[in-house]
């Protein structure tokens, strides 16, 4: 059958997406979840940004990074659930090719860009550990800027090729994807073409960006770990690494459920379709709504500031 359409000529230019496949009798329930978890990403790194912006005591290295990451976090989260939303809802799961290759670009490039603002929060923490005394020097406003446009020419620069790749493809198999949301792969799969290409580019990015990152992540905090390991007083070292302690967690929540989802889906062929796309949702879902509550609890400046916000009559 594949064989006799790779000579039609026949190019699918709308696909639908299924949401949760072998669920769909269940999204309603599945949707209540996903709904509350989008609200919470929403309020709480709008909150986070409305404050580290606006209060000049946040306007250091380590806030302005954590401001970037709820930046990153918001339109994360903004890509991927209000589509999967209206799939549960509605039942509108029909996206145009073009409308497809967008949202998995945006979906892509954020996901690099939040892996590269966690990179350099490991250094700003390596930095204040390691070198206090240089830490105003090192990363002035100046060259805070300069990473953050760093990060996003790195993520735009390695997803833009993906568009390329995708375009070049003829989608003559079925139109039918079974996902909440468009991935390179998955829709690359859908195509008669030789996707080696696809294939190989997508692993040298994700050497390239995210595998490195992780590499770099583990040396930094291999470094402040011996450095705050050589600290003779016990306050101080107990101090330096809580500054560390809400970051880590972050970083477990990010990557985690990123790294499984990749296992599962390279070496669980027996696993059900359902359970992959449960776990990239995660990956979505999760590390948004949680990162804001972790900093904000972990983080005294930022509670304070919080509090002062939401409740000015407390004292």
């Amino acid at each position: 059958m594949v064989h006799i359409l790779n000579h039609t000529g026949v190019s699918h230019t709308v696909f639908r997406l299924l949401g949760i496949p072998g669920l769909e009798d269940q999204h309603m329930w599945i949707s209540i979840p996903f709904f509350l978890s989008y609200v919470t990403a929403l309020l709480g790194n709008s909150l986070l940004i409305f404050i580290i912006l606006t209060k000049r005591s946040l306007h250091e290295p380590m806030y302005l990074f954590l401001c970037m990451l709820a930046g990153a976090d918001l339109v994360l989260s903004t890509c991927t659930v209000p589509q999967a939303l209206s799939i549960f809802w509605f039942c509108a799961g029909d996206i145009s090719l073009d409308r497809c290759i967008t949202q998995l670009f945006f979906i892509h490039s954020t996901f690099i860009s939040e892996s590269g603002i966690l990179l350099v929060m490991a250094f700003d923490r390596y930095i204040a550990i390691c070198y206090p005394l240089r830490y105003t020097t090192i990363l002035t406003n100046s060259s805070i800027g300069k990473i953050g446009v760093t990060i996003l020419l790195r993520s735009y620069g390695t997803i833009f090729p993906i568009i390329f790749l995708l375009k070049r493809l003829t989608y003559c198999r079925s139109n039918v994807l079974p996902h909440s949301s468009c991935e390179h792969i998955v829709l690359a799969k859908f195509s008669c073409d030789d996707i080696r290409i696809n294939i190989w580019y997508g692993f040298f990015v994700l050497m390239s960006t995210v595998i490195l990152d992780v590499m770099l992540i583990f040396i930094s905090y291999t470094l402040i770990l011996r450095a705050v390991f050589h600290i003779p007083s016990q306050d101080a070292r107990h101090k330096a690494l809580n500054t560390c302690g809400s970051h880590v967690c972050v970083i477990i929540l990010f990557y985690g459920p990123g790294i499984f989802s990749v296992l599962t889906q390279r070496f669980g062929r027996h696993i059900s379709p359902h359970i992959h796309v449960l776990l990239a949702n995660v990956c979505f879902l999760v590390p948004p709504m949680l990162n804001p509550i972790i900093y904000g609890i972990k983080t005294k400046h930022i509670w304070d500031q919080v509090t002062h916000v939401l409740f000015p009559k407390v004292k």
